[in-house]
């Protein structure tokens, strides 16, 4: 896996936006007072961005060097695109939308930004046995009660000042899935089973955007669902398939783990470990859905493949930052083939 990560890394480097500087010897003493300054603010972005997260080393004995430095790889280059695409935002109050993705548990003093399709459920059932201190099984919590529980605290229920305190000193956690795979997962999870609000509501608007006959009740397709999305600004996206970036906002909430659903089990391992969980704690593996098959490579290959290149490319498009931010190669053929 690092070194895939690492081959990724090489791809991704070489489509960023990169302005070189060069200086040649005859160069004019003007433009290097003008380069200068920027070259300096661009230092101190990234040293700003490096300091905001915690050491981890104290936690962990040689065996998990490996895993250290795929996080040190993972944050430097997130830090190196939101560098030079300028995403970095010296904001006074944290955006409320950001805010409410973010759940605290103070016991352990936790802040994890919820993704949706990626493992949140999970998360969540783990969040309420860390502070509720019960002897209880994750498999006892249901899905739609952990999803509407108010015993878990959301980080925008708090003044900004306190926000910004438990930012600072809480350990923060992300995790991420490769784009289409997630927006596959959204559409089999949201589309294709009997959730009132999105088998209803949202499938009636679809329907009504893309059929003439607007009675019909014939299940939507994934073209459909994917001109739905493309149609639409990407802040206004609902959360399960909007851009994992504008969710939770990783270049100005310098993440203390940068976690991946490619490696969920071993990065969920070693943040129960980080944070001092109790040692029989272990992040459980439940579905909602279990007789089906999760989504996985084959199946987001045969989804895509009944897409058109037109809208390959548009998808491609909304989701290029979360493709770069967090090192996911945009040619998923191959991909999706090495990864299964």
């Amino acid at each position: 896996m690092a070194k895939t990560e690492q081959q990724n890394q090489e791809r991704q480097i070489s489509t960023l936006k990169i302005t070189p500087y060069y200086c040649e010897n005859n160069m004019n003493q003007k433009v290097l007072v003008f380069l200068l300054p920027n070259f300096i603010f661009g230092m101190f972005l990234l040293g700003f961005f490096c300091k905001r997260q915690k050491p981890l080393t104290g936690a962990f004995s040689s065996p998990s060097e490996n895993w250290l430095a795929i996080q040190n790889d993972r944050k430097s280059m997130l830090a190196s695109v939101c560098l030079k695409n300028n995403l970095n935002k010296l904001k006074s109050k944290l955006d409320s939308r950001v805010a409410n993705q973010l759940f605290v548990e103070h016991k352990h003093k936790f802040i994890y930004c919820e993704v949706p399709k990626v493992g949140c459920s999970n998360w969540k059932r783990t969040i309420f046995l860390l502070q509720a201190d019960l002897n209880a099984e994750a498999s006892e919590i249901e899905h739609n009660h952990i999803h509407q529980t108010s015993l878990i605290k959301k980080l925008v229920s708090y003044p900004p000042a306190i926000q910004k305190e438990f930012l600072s000193n809480y350990t923060k956690v992300m995790f991420t899935r490769h784009p289409l795979e997630r927006l596959v997962s959204a559409y089999r999870d949201k589309l294709l089973h009997s959730e009132p609000y999105y088998s209803i509501a949202v499938a009636n608007e679809i329907r009504a955007m893309f059929r003439k006959n607007k009675n019909s009740s014939e299940k939507v397709s994934f073209q459909e669902f994917v001109n739905f999305i493309i149609a639409k600004p990407p802040n206004t996206l609902d959360i399960h398939w909007k851009p994992m970036f504008l969710l939770c906002d990783p270049c100005n909430i310098h993440y203390d783990i940068l976690g991946k659903y490619e490696t969920l089990g071993l990065d969920s391992e070693h943040v129960l470990k980080v944070i001092g969980a109790p040692e029989s704690l272990q992040f459980p593996s439940l579905k909602r859905y279990r007789s089906e098959k999760r989504t996985n490579g084959d199946i987001t290959l045969e989804y895509l493949r009944q897409l058109t290149s037109e809208q390959i490319e548009k998808i491609k498009k909304l989701y290029q930052m979360d493709f770069f931010l967090f090192n996911y190669t945009m040619k998923y053929e191959d991909y999706f083939s090495l990864n299964d």
